[in-house]
């Protein structure tokens, strides 16, 4: 405030308003004065910082709330959507299943319902189709697992395991693995039922995969541990441990397309490359001093969330917790990128035929980087809650998406290069 204002306010008392606002006249412009209201607060004077960031909070989440980039959106849930996958065989169906005990058959053209799963006592939280789309497996927190036929629009076949950790579909068989908080691993002939146990090391069995030769299955465990398994003898031909193990609990699990390799990756913050068939730790990946964000824990490293290998390019992607997407060349295990978010990765997943990796976080968006490059390709937005799970079609036109909104959506894919 200049001398001439100061001695307004001394001269004229209730007139100092006016006195100032005469001496800006020229000044202001209706945006200046727009914004001067904003910043009246009409309630309590309270702390006036406080009140800044309350609007401005307000607004961005108005604003983010109101964009809408999805294309569908898929409401039936009461509840939020833990799971999402499309039919293998035309991709034309989505089960999603959810936090209201139930899941979803839907066509994602339209989100009509073909069929709803129920009957389940607790969250659903893994939900899938056979490898050729004829059956669907929905799985709940508390171990009841239930086969349904899509065709009929009937459930088939039920079975209660101790409490859910995953669940997978063998990929060229209607034959269905689960593994179990107390460790064991389950594997049924559907419908039949005809059964048989992996047994457990006494801790959860936290992730598994069935590999491409349909032979072997690879599952981690809390421990650390990961065990590749003989499905038809029902013995473990390698158990990695120790040193090569991981040192804290196993997160995710990815193969290459052959399955000669096979990528995990635990809260430890490591990813370990592994080759399948020597059973032997060929890499280890991590991003050097990543702390989880808002970690107040020294020791706390940062968890790897998801991992995966690019189909087309010796690449391979770890999306971690802290909200890195770190880019490695398999042949060099040198960081070839390294594509920050502003918000923990949930899961990532490689287009099936060409060098783009699409990621999930925490923050509601689903992203698409060119893995080549390291650049952000596309963001789309419409959840207004943390999205949970994803996945891409094979042609990568769309993807459908499940949210701690109660809501799953279809994202139509477009990018320049098609």
């Amino acid at each position: 405030m200049d001398n001439t204002e100061e001695n307004a306010i001394e001269l004229h008392g209730d007139e100092e308003i006016i006195e100032v606002i005469d001496l800006h006249d020229t000044e202001p412009g209706p945006d200046d004065l727009a914004d001067d209201l904003g910043d009246v607060d009409f309630g309590d004077p309270g702390n006036p910082e406080d009140d800044n960031e309350g609007w401005e909070t307000e607004d961005e989440m108005e604003a983010e709330a109101e964009q809408d980039d999805s294309e569908l959106t898929f409401s039936k849930h009461t509840g939020s959507v833990f799971c999402v996958s499309l039919d293998p065989a035309t991709n034309s169906l989505a089960v999603t299943g959810g936090e209201d005990d139930k899941a979803y058959v839907w066509r994602v053209s339209d989100g009509e319902v073909v069929m709803e799963c129920t009957g389940h006592k607790d969250s659903v939280t893994c939900a899938m189709f056979s490898h050729d789309s004829s059956l669907v497996a929905s799985g709940d927190m508390s171990g009841l697992i239930k086969v349904w036929k899509v065709e009929i629009k009937e459930e088939i076949w039920s079975f209660e395991v101790g409490d859910l950790e995953w669940l997978e579909w063998h990929p060229c068989a209607p034959v269905l693995l689960a593994g179990t908080n107390d460790g064991n691993v389950w594997m049924w002939k559907i419908p039949a039922g005809d059964c048989k146990t992996f047994e457990s090391p006494a801790c959860q069995a936290t992730s598994g995969k069935v590999l491409p030769d349909g032979k072997r299955a690879v599952v981690g465990y809390e421990d650390g541990t990961v065990r590749v398994w003989d499905l038809k003898h029902g013995n473990a031909i390698y158990v990695i441990k120790g040193q090569d193990g991981h040192q804290g609990a196993l997160t995710c699990l990815a193969c290459n397309k052959d399955g000669s390799l096979m990528l995990t990756g635990s809260v430890d913050g490591c990813a370990k490359l592994v080759n399948t068939t020597t059973g032997k730790v060929v890499g280890v990946f991590s991003v050097e001093g990543g702390k989880a964000k808002g970690s107040k824990d020294e020791e706390e490293s940062n968890s790897v969330e998801s991992v995966g290998f690019c189909n087309i390019l010796p690449l391979i992607a770890v999306a971690y917790l802290d909200g890195t997407l770190a880019i490695y060349d398999l042949s060099t295990q040198v960081l070839r990128h390294r594509c920050q978010h502003e918000a923990g990765i949930v899961h990532l997943q490689w287009e099936e035929s060409s060098s783009v990796v699409s990621t999930c976080s925490l923050d509601g968006a689903l992203r698409l980087w060119d893995a080549r490059s390291g650049n952000l390709l596309s963001e789309y937005r419409g959840h207004t809650a943390e999205i949970l799970n994803f996945t891409v079609n094979r042609e990568a036109s769309l993807a459908v998406t499940a949210s701690g909104d109660n809501q799953a959506k279809v994202f139509c894919l477009q990018r320049p290069d098609r």
